[in-house]
């Protein structure tokens, strides 16, 4: 299987060479040519097997220069007890029959991210062998929240790798910002942007576009690769989760076999609702997707009018890894719709960065409504929703998670659909004490990380361990630099 540029559908990799470059010279996504069948036949095997054995089934379909043997020990060290705080690693939460919670953050740094960056490492390095690379590689990453710390989490002392995380100053939440400033490892490096996530997004997509850098870069034994969902190694384990799920509402007698099931995603980036578009084309019983974001809609306006239009007010909310206005991995979704047409997608990016804006044709528009819902929750809902999942169902959900679950509910009201819908949680609700514990009618939150005691007593529900052990971590980074000095820290960092 061949993976393509977005922007040049001639240029042609294998799975490893695409995982180790990231992304494609010409600033395009690098993605799969074909996508292969997941047939009725190895969905009901699946319903037997473990989360790991899941991930090699569906992920072997993608990697075809990777062995079994490979990715079994890959998932194996990825989802292991050690790691996971449950053994069924994306565990599902029953609120009533028709609504059902994927728990997305039972990993090391409690958050949807480590679903993926547990095995990128590992598909990386691999990849590095595979294509005898002997130079080493830089990860770079601009992070909204989570994405950095698990990068962090899954890179830190993997031989043969740089790992440098850039994240919005004072666009994180206070955990979210010290498991990043505290992370331990002699190969990684950390620092904030003066300016948003898009800010940061587009500083490292200009390094990684920059010939010179990449040339001074190569003559140090470098070069550059990315863990953000702009690596096809990033979206890959999120298809499987999907697929996970639909095994284990089967298995739970909640839906018969070929039974369409509607999906709700918070999103930023698009890369975790793509993935399950993907695992649509596939031949997963997908029904409409519903694409839940925060007060920065620009995805909810562009899924009902097809006009994408980042010139808008940027607003940093409760749900800060959604406060973002370019979602890069849009792009794949239209190359897709338009049938691989590079030279349309290319057209739009261009626009994109010139102008801010573009309009996608009638054709992708028309698909696009066939797939998917947009709707927006903005704070005063979010935080009214906290609450009333907790009063209804005493369950304790993240702010991302009760964007999700707010227009869950707004699609249904709207549309009369009641199909069985699982509604995606991204993070543990004690990543975001502050907001959760005011939503719950806490009027004087504790400061730091004793907010975490906070909750839990509130709550009856104990801090996850990775949080709780801050205490006992010493501060390492703290360098804030505008985003014209973005390279100045890379190339400190690879002296």
């Amino acid at each position: 299987m061949n993976y393509v540029s977005t922007r040049d559908k001639t240029i042609h990799l294998t799975a490893s060479q695409a995982i180790a470059q990231g992304l494609a010279r010409d600033g395009g996504l690098l993605t799969p040519e074909v996508f292969p069948k997941l047939t009725g036949e190895l969905l009901e095997d699946l319903r037997g097997k473990t989360y790991g054995q899941r991930a090699v089934a569906v992920m072997k379909l993608f990697l075809e220069d990777f062995t079994e043997e490979e990715l079994t020990a890959f998932t194996q060290a990825g989802y292991s007890a050690e790691k996971f705080d449950d053994d069924r690693v994306a565990p599902l939460h029953s609120l009533d029959d028709n609504t059902h919670c994927l728990e997305l953050w039972h990993g090391p740094t409690s958050a949807f991210k480590d679903m993926a960056l547990q095995i990128l490492p590992h598909l990386l390095t691999a990849s590095l062998g595979k294509n005898r690379e002997e130079k080493t590689v830089c990860i770079l990453v601009a992070t909204s929240g989570d994405t950095g710390k698990a990068a962090l989490e899954g890179f830190k002392d993997v031989d043969r790798t740089k790992i440098l995380v850039f994240y919005p100053k004072n666009g994180v939440s206070e955990v979210q910002a010290l498991q990043m400033k505290t992370q331990q490892g002699d190969n990684v490096g950390v620092c904030a942007v003066h300016g948003n996530f898009d800010d940061a997004q587009t500083g490292v997509k200009i390094l990684f576009s920059d010939e010179k850098l990449r040339a001074d870069l190569a003559q140090r034994g470098y070069f550059l690769s990315s863990a953000n969902s702009i690596n096809w190694g990033r979206i890959l384990p999120q298809l499987v989760y999907y697929i996970s799920a639909y095994c284990d509402l089967l298995n739970l007698g909640k839906i018969q076999m070929g039974e369409k099931v509607n999906y709700c995603v918070p999103t930023g980036n698009f890369g975790n609702i793509l993935a399950c578009w993907y695992a649509g084309q596939m031949g997963l019983p997908v029904g409409k997707l519903i694409c839940a974001s925060n007060s920065n809609n620009v995805l909810t306006e562009f899924l009902a009018t097809g006009t994408y239009d980042k010139n808008r007010q940027f607003y940093t909310t409760m749900s800060p890894s959604m406060d973002i206005l370019v979602s890069s991995n849009l792009e794949r979704l239209l190359f897709a719709l338009s049938g691989q047409n590079d030279r349309e997608v290319a057209g739009y990016m261009k626009q994109l960065g010139e102008t801010g804006r573009y309009t996608v044709s009638e054709e992708i528009q028309a698909k696009l409504k066939e797939s998917f819902y947009g709707g927006f929750c903005d704070e005063t809902e979010t935080s009214q929703v906290i609450a009333k999942v907790w009063k209804e169902h005493g369950y304790l959900i993240d702010p991302h998670t009760a964007v999700a679950y707010d227009v869950m509910e707004k699609y249904r009201k709207e549309t009369g659909d009641e199909s069985k819908t699982v509604f995606v949680s991204t993070a543990s609700p004690f990543k975001f004490c502050d907001s959760v514990l005011h939503s719950l009618g806490v009027e004087e939150v504790k400061p730091g990380l004793d907010a975490l005691d906070q909750l839990a007593q509130v709550s009856g529900r104990p801090a996850p361990v990775p949080l709780a052990s801050l205490r006992d971590k010493a501060v390492r980074f703290q360098e804030s630099v505008d985003k014209e000095k973005m390279m100045d820290v890379v190339l400190e960092l690879l002296q």
